[in-house]
């Protein structure tokens, strides 16, 4: 039996985001995630969360604020997992529309664009849940990302307004229509896995993306002395 007490999970705490719900998730797989702002232990993680609820500007500011826009891409250039959650992962991409325009962390080349109401049975935010889909046959093999053994269309809980739309479309793990849009809901590039839903509110889905990111940390690390 594999035990996953020994992976060091950091979840960045920059002020915004579910970080107990997040933290809760975690420990429900054995894993003693730590909220944290400290530069030191996030960059000797195995894994780092940078989780986000709340406006792209504020997040930004914050990240800026508390000097973690530099250790997150000090991270992303590591072999150290980042798993962006909802407002995490668009703070990944080059720039964000939201309510003017921003720069991100510009890890991800990319922009964040909004959600369109074209008619009354569109509601924005979309809040709720919502399927994801396969990219197309050409894409990401879910058997080794995140999303290992979870079924086609399998439905995730979204809470957002914006979306993220990544320049390379090669990285793109999964799709979800809402309304006329048919937006990037995961992707995965090297060491850096991203959702636009949240995993840690999704059920036994969710909870399954949480255990296979802890068998892909093992597996990466089983073989060395720092796990």
């Amino acid at each position: 039996m594999k035990t996953y007490d020994q992976i060091r999970v950091s979840i960045v705490d920059y002020g915004l985001g579910n970080l107990f719900s997040i933290k809760h998730a975690w420990n429900h797989i054995g894993i003693k995630a730590e909220i944290t702002s400290s530069k030191d232990t996030i960059l000797n993680s195995n894994l780092v969360v940078l989780p986000g609820v709340g406006a792209f500007a504020d997040a930004m500011y914050s990240l800026n604020s508390l000097d973690l826009s530099n250790t997150i891409k000090e991270v992303a250039q590591s072999e150290t997992f980042i798993i962006s959650i909802c407002l995490g992962m668009q703070l990944l991409m080059s720039k964000s529309y939201e309510f003017g325009e921003h720069n991100g962390l510009d890890i991800i080349k990319g922009q964040v664009l909004p959600l369109k109401n074209n008619n009354d049975q569109v509601k924005i935010p979309q809040v709720g849940w919502n399927k994801i889909t396969k990219y197309n046959s050409h894409g990401l093999d879910w058997n080794n990302s995140p999303l290992k053994k979870l079924p086609d269309n399998s439905y995730m809980y979204f809470v957002h307004s914006f979306y993220v739309a990544p320049i390379e479309k090669d990285i793109i793990l999964s799709t979800t229509k809402y309304g006329e849009i048919n937006f990037c809901s995961s992707l995965q590039s090297n060491n850096i896995f991203g959702f636009q839903f949240h995993p840690e509110r999704s059920g036994p889905n969710g909870l399954q993306i949480y255990q296979n990111l802890a068998e892909l940390t093992f597996n990466k690390y089983k073989n060395r002395s720092y796990i």
